[in-house]
């Protein structure tokens, strides 16, 4: 994929006005929709999409060290 191609599925959240929390939520929520866009226009199915996506979530969670103190 080359940069004009990215730039069709990256969505920009903006940060004016939004608390940190709520600028992470948001950047979290876009990537998700931005991956579902192109999975959908890769000719993924839907139910395939929503497996992958909550397997890697799921992961992503299951590999975070809650105890460990952060740098």
């Amino acid at each position: 994929m080359n940069n004009d191609e990215s730039k069709i599925f990256i969505t920009k959240f903006p940060k004016e006005g939004f608390s940190l929390i709520d600028q992470i939520q948001g950047r979290v929520q876009f990537a998700i929709l931005d991956q579902i866009k192109l999975m959908k226009t890769s000719g993924m199915e839907n139910n395939e999409i929503k497996k992958i996506i909550l397997d890697n979530v799921q992961k992503t969670i299951e590999n975070y060290q809650f105890g460990k103190k952060l740098d």
